[in-house]
């Protein structure tokens, strides 16, 4: 429930503090008085999209600040909570909108951003008015409407899950076929490239491999003459042989040398063991260079067939192997493709079915909930003085979605027999006033949490006509705060707390003014109304009988 409203240097509003009640909340005051400005600081506080000038003439910023009460139950406490925000019994918002258009907003004195409040807001005020702010008068938003007075949150869930489900199948089924068929583009392609590479069946790593044992062998061939020079030196034909003539030799002199070729003897026999250590060596290095130079061939031939592959394919040499084996699961794809879609679409059926299945389930209710709708808006316009015109709650099949496939239209046939048409297209603008407040009525049962605002809904209605819209304004007040800003007695008459809105200029300064009326001001307030600017002492007496019921 709002409970005060506080607004500073606004339009021409300087300072205004108002505290409202529970039950009927009615605003009067001559055309041009300010009522309007009123709700533009309210919606501004509330983050609603209005004026883009708020500021009042002079002033460096304006403010507005709204209290509502809070009980345990209210939904705002969920949001308040999910935004990390404080929550009590008492609810405070301010606003403040700079003269260089900036606006910041806090929600329990602490800084909160446009989309937390305009969530809050939601859960907080409606409005309501001709032109049907509330969205009662487009077609687009009458299922919603409608499911809420089903109450079957149950079955939408359900409906909204099927489709899901359904569409994820749809999807899937899509993409295989759009994959299938880019596969059988491209068939002869993976077929020729899978034999190709299946045939030279690179390993990772072997490109480094060959590369390495043919640069080995290319060197070998450079260096094996040399080696081979040298071994024949060093053998029997060469420094082995000289040696050895050079030792026998120096055996026969030993004897009649007395000792003097003992050292070059004992020398000579470790530089032959040392030269036969190295000839082995060479040996062995010229056995190691020894290849077959078909070898060469077939190793250059095989590193020269693999990286041009590569190239082809454009991928490294070491990723051939993978490569190869993602062409494989495309081949596998392509032969198990129509396998795989048949059970897709076996799969899309059954998602189908479900989805149809709760679909149906959701249009029984809104078939019986439409009907209950219908009697409840005839139990509302017979004291709204429409008792002859006929409301019903249009379904027709339209094209699936998350919520059915059910379209929903709200039409009226204000006389019988005349043919029945969108509320907008076939209501005058009383008649549509009284349409609104009693779908208004029936569709916000059980949403006591909101406080529901009316702008001049009774306009164009007069008489027996107003008192009764005033009637159901109190009634539906009975269960939810309203505040409603009206032209008629009969209206203003019902409330339970009376503002008057008022202009005064001071100081060449025009400024607006709100203040609650008390019982005796209220009259006089009451016969302005009927009377006009001269106020009657009939006028008077007419207004004390409204008052009195």
């Amino acid at each position: 429930m709002l409970r005060s409203l506080e607004i500073r240097d606004i339009l021409i509003i300087d300072r205004l503090e108002l505290s409202f009640g529970a039950g009927l909340n009615v605003l009067t005051g001559e055309t041009g008085a300010g009522k309007s400005i009123l709700l533009d600081c309210l919606g501004f506080v509330l983050g609603w999209r209005g004026r883009a000038e708020l500021v009042r003439q002079g002033a460096d910023q304006g403010e507005v600040t709204a209290v509502f009460e809070l009980p345990l139950t209210h939904p705002v406490r969920a949001i308040l909570a999910e935004a990390g925000l404080p929550c009590e019994d008492e609810l405070i918002l301010r606003r403040v909108n700079a003269r260089d258009g900036r606006k910041t907003a806090w929600i329990n004195d602490r800084r909160a951003s446009g989309e937390v409040l305009r969530q809050v807001s939601q859960s907080l005020v409606e409005l309501h008015g001709q032109q049907d702010d509330g969205g009662l008068l487009n077609e687009r938003g009458h299922r919603a409407l409608l499911d809420l007075f089903a109450d079957h949150p149950a079955l939408l869930a359900a409906s909204r899950s099927a489709w899901k489900a359904r569409s994820s199948a749809q999807r899937q089924l899509d993409a295989a076929r759009a994959d299938l068929e880019a596969v059988r583009l491209e068939e002869d392609f993976l077929r020729h490239a899978v034999k190709e590479l299946d045939a030279l069946d690179p390993q990772p790593g072997e490109e480094g491999a060959l590369d390495t044992q043919r640069r080995q062998m290319q060197g070998a061939a450079k260096i094996r003459d040399d080696v081979a020079k040298a071994a024949q030196a060093l053998g029997p034909e060469g420094a082995e042989g000289a040696m050895r003539d050079a030792d026998r030799w120096l055996q026969g002199a030993a004897a009649r040398a007395e000792g003097r070729l003992d050292g070059p003897l004992t020398m000579l026999e470790r530089a032959l063991f040392e030269l036969g250590e190295a000839a082995q060596g060479v040996d062995d290095a010229l056995e190691a260079l020894d290849f077959d130079p078909r070898a060469l061939e077939a190793c250059e031939e095989r590193l020269f067939a693999i990286r041009a592959l590569a190239r082809k394919h454009g991928v490294l040499a070491d990723d051939l192997g993978s490569f190869a084996a993602g062409l494989r699961d495309k081949l596998a794809a392509l032969d198990a493709g129509a396998e795989g879609i048949e059970e897709l679409e076996v799969e899309l059926a059954r998602a189908g079915a479900e989805f149809e299945r709760a679909a149906s389930d959701l249009s029984r209710a809104r078939l019986a909930a439409a009907t209950r709708l219908d009697a409840a808006m005839a139990g509302e316009l017979a004291p709204l003085k429409m008792e002859r015109a006929l409301f019903e709650t249009h379904i027709t099949q339209g094209d699936p979605g998350p919520d059915g496939r059910d379209t929903v239209a709200f039409t009226v046939a204000t006389n019988p027999g005349a043919p029945a048409g969108p509320l907008n297209k076939i209501a005058s603008g009383g008649e549509l006033s009284r349409f609104l407040l009693a779908l208004k009525v029936v569709l916000s049962r059980g949403a006591d949490a909101l406080t529901l605002i009316f702008d001049e809904i009774d306009r164009g209605v007069g008489g027996a006509t107003a008192d009764a819209v005033g009637r159901r304004l109190a009634k539906l007040a009975e269960g939810a705060q309203v505040l409603v800003v009206t032209h008629s007695p009969q209206v203003a008459a019902r409330g339970a707390t009376h503002f008057r809105v008022a202009k005064s200029v001071q100081n060449e300064m025009t400024t607006s003014q709100v203040r609650a009326l008390p019982e005796a001001e209220r009259i006089d307030e009451i016969a302005r109304m009927i009377a006009g600017a001269e106020v009657t002492d009939a006028a008077r007496a007419a207004a004390k009988s409204l008052l009195a019921g």
